[in-house]
């Protein structure tokens, strides 16, 4: 019985090592009498026992390396501490296993190498400014070097970039001078905006001004015009008036111009003293021949129409 349940035991050791469960996300190699034979997937798996055993355990999903920070001098002679992350995914579990020993310090080493050939051939504003080129050009490199490894570099992100204090002051000074300067030159483009649109206020109510003036002096014009036009017109009647004798013609005319000029002279705001005519006859007789001339406009009016064989022709004029 003692014989019995240790076989039994034995048996069960046998088996139980026999059999793998390989989880997801992971992948194990086989090695048969120490050497790689296959790669197990995440499930279950038989392995054949004493003569095949688990080599390596690789872990197949994406992770995530920090590179240590070191300090890297740029083509211009500025020391510049650096870090960076990268990020892997182990594609053939056999190559990352047997190709190199320590696959995360050779990673890490082969970033840091090609970090201070790329940083130490840029300037340092080009470092710092440059971060998206910086990152593009470890990642093609680093790629390319652990392709034979059986990775996969996904990205690569430079982490922290730490100029020297006194550059970091530097660099504020700069930041501060050119941020002055440029209020300086937007003050001044604005005072230059505000006296160019001045100057073109003050041209346009010029013109304004001017054409103003100018359509004054063109109405004023033709209302002379019209005025001299119809004194024209009075004259010419008046003198018609008097070439055929009627004197009341001349009396209106002459009373006319007599109260304009009195009434002028009334309305002036500087005068202090009105001086009055002494012969107001005069004017009296003016305003009668007026009425006269009136009336007798009005009976020429209301005058019945003689038929046209009974017309006679004008009266002549009469002389006093």
């Amino acid at each position: 019985m003692v014989i019995a349940g240790i076989f039994l035991f034995l048996a069960a050791v046998v088996l139980l090592r026999a059999i793998k469960i390989v989880p997801q996300g992971h992948e194990f190699t086989v090695e048969r009498f120490g050497r790689y034979a296959r790669t197990l997937k995440p499930g279950i798996s038989f392995l054949t026992p004493f003569v095949e055993g688990v080599g390596r355990k690789i872990n197949m999903m994406e992770q995530v390396m920090e590179v240590p920070s070191q300090e890297v001098i740029t083509r211009d002679n500025v020391g510049v501490k650096v870090d960076a992350i990268v990020f892997i995914q182990v594609m053939d579990a056999s190559s990352a296993a047997y190709r190199v020993a320590n696959l995360d310090f050779a990673i890490s080493q082969l970033t840091m190498t090609n970090l201070r050939t790329v940083v130490g051939s840029m300037e340092l504003d080009e470092v710092l400014s440059n971060r998206d080129h910086i990152n593009s050009r470890l990642l093609e490199v680093i790629d390319a070097a652990t392709g034979p490894w059986g990775v996969k570099v996904a990205r690569i992100e430079i982490k922290d970039l730490q100029p020297p204090p006194d550059i970091t002051n530097a660099m504020a000074r700069q930041m501060k001078a050119e941020r002055e300067r440029r209020a300086v030159i937007t003050e001044a483009d604005g005072e230059k905006q505000a006296q160019i649109a001045r100057a073109e206020g003050s041209k346009q109510a010029a013109i304004l001004e001017a054409e103003g003036r100018k359509e004054a002096a063109f109405r004023d014009a033709e209302a002379r015009e019209r005025l001299a036009h119809a004194e024209a017109k009075a004259t010419e009647d008046v003198s018609a008036a008097i070439a055929k004798g009627d004197v009341n013609a001349v009396n209106y005319f002459i009373a006319q111009r007599y109260v304009d000029a009195f009434s002028k002279l009334a309305e002036s705001p500087n005068a202090k003293m009105i001086v009055v005519p002494t012969e107001m006859s005069a004017l009296v007789g003016s305003i009668a021949g007026i009425g006269d001339l009136v009336r007798s406009a009005d009976a020429s009016r209301n005058a019945p129409t003689p038929p046209p064989q009974q017309r006679r022709g004008p009266a002549a004029p009469r002389t006093e």
